[in-house]
């Protein structure tokens, strides 16, 4: 061994990146591999989102259309055969409300929550919510159950 044979170990160096503008030498050297002059050249280029090179960018080719409705009013659904599932698992014994449906992560507290009728509820309960579809409010009552409305 030697100095003229040394070398790191296995694995402990990995830094093969190009050293640009270290002199012609190194043959990265004068325009550090960016080619001559464009945008592309230049420091502090960054290229805006959907650039198509002074084409005219799709997002703008394509017609628009449809609308967002500012004033809709978001509900999280939340279903009789999901209320079922609580009674089935113990959770809940006769009411059900806004507190009950946060704890189980059925709704966040700021959502407003509809009861929908998917599935049967068998058990009797007292459902408090933002809103009933009708099925679901004739289903609760005829399982002798009560809809109430926030």
């Amino acid at each position: 061994m030697n100095l003229s044979n040394l070398q790191p170990a296995e694995g402990s160096t990995h830094n093969q990146n190009k050293r640009l503008g270290r002199g012609e030498g190194s043959g990265k050297g004068g325009t550090s591999a960016r080619g001559h002059k464009g945008a592309k050249s230049r420091s502090g280029y960054s290229k805006k989102i959907g650039f198509e090179g002074g084409q005219m960018p799709l997002q703008r080719r394509v017609p628009k259309f449809g609308f967002t409705n500012v004033n809709r009013i978001e509900h999280q659904g939340v279903n009789l055969d999901t209320l079922q599932a609580l009674v089935d698992n113990g959770i809940v014994t006769d009411t059900v409300d806004f507190s009950v449906l946060v704890e189980n992560r059925l709704a966040t507290k700021s959502e407003l929550v509809k009861i929908l009728g998917r599935g049967e509820l068998k058990a009797k309960l007292k459902v408090t919510a933002h809103k009933f579809t009708a099925t679901a409010k004739a289903a609760i009552e005829a399982a002798g159950g009560e809809a109430v409305t926030l």
